[in-house]
């Protein structure tokens, strides 16, 4: 087996070339449009919910063979609906910030309706994708899958989390209230990689699923913890994108809410979870197992 490095790497790799196969060309009308998109899509990222959807398709249905194309299709939707919720994140009317991953912000390197459009346009490219390809050899199986990642885009999930955190700013929340913002704004797309990874792989038994569903729960809120930490204590270089900024607009975070020495606790015991629920698993779950510990231990 090749090691996490060489793996993740080509798993990256590979879902950068799939993203700038399925992301319009920038030489197709309206084409600053499709710059802007490719802009804030190619290049940049750690990849993790990709990661995810390939380590759980992995981990799927054991024995049955592993359509790894239908694993990229599944990543780029993922990853269109992230960038997405990114640009958007960046915008003077959400956190007004000027860097992301390493280079400007999509409005600040175009304009603000050109963001507005790029997000609109990866949402809606998201989408289509799951449409327009078999992922999964039942068509009901399939149409579970669109549910599952519009669920965890609308209000249900991420873009529900993200109303929270702007209406919690300057106010304090309990842990079991920041949980719950971040399991919508944060987590509902990691959980939504897991489980549309695991169904492009043939996975069907509900308690396996439920079980990956745990794992993908631990693994969003320990990288939110993390998130906070970093904000906490690492430079803007390192991030790539501006640092400090939670608390001086006044978020609440794990740090600001239980401390970084407990936030840090937290991670170590999230990750644990997520690898205990991986125990009950049939299927070969050691790319799980890693990226539990890369979200945690590779950053602080």
């Amino acid at each position: 087996m090749d090691s996490f490095a060489a793996w993740m790497g080509g798993v990256q790799a590979r879902v950068e070339s799939a993203l700038e196969r399925q992301l319009p060309s920038a030489n197709i009308a309206p084409m600053r449009l499709h710059a802007a998109m490719r802009y804030a899509v190619l290049g940049g990222g750690k990849r993790v919910r990709p990661l995810l959807v390939f380590a759980a398709g992995e981990s799927g249905a054991p024995g049955a063979p592993i359509d790894a194309t239908r694993l990229d299709i599944a990543a780029c939707a993922l990853e269109c609906i992230h960038a997405y919720s990114l640009v958007h994140d960046d915008m003077p009317c959400m956190d007004d910030d000027v860097l992301r991953r390493g280079k400007p912000t999509v409005h600040v390197e175009y304009d603000e309706a050109t963001a507005l459009l790029v997000g609109d346009s990866l949402q809606s490219l998201a989408f289509r994708l799951l449409a327009d390809h078999r992922l999964a050899a039942d068509a009901t199986i399939q149409l579970e899958m669109v549910n599952i990642l519009a669920h965890a885009s609308g209000s249900r999930g991420m873009a529900g989390g993200q109303a929270i955190d702007l209406d919690s700013v300057g106010k304090p929340l309990s842990l079991p209230e920041l949980e719950m913002m971040h399991v919508h704004k944060t987590g509902a797309l990691i959980r939504a990689a897991v489980a549309l990874g695991a169904r492009c792989a043939g996975a069907r038994d509900k308690e396996q699923l439920q079980h990956l569903e745990h794992y993908a729960k631990c693994v969003g809120l320990a990288f939110q913890v993390v998130d906070d930490i970093l904000d906490c204590e690492a430079p803007t270089a390192t991030l790539g994108k501006t640092a400090g900024k939670d608390a001086a607009q006044g978020k609440p975070t794990y740090v600001s809410v239980v401390g970084l020495a407990r936030a840090k606790e937290m991670a170590h015991e999230l990750q644990a979870d997520a690898v205990r629920a991986l125990g009950k698993l049939p299927g070969n779950t050691s790319r799980l197992r890693e990226l539990a510990e890369f979200v945690v231990l590779r950053r602080f």
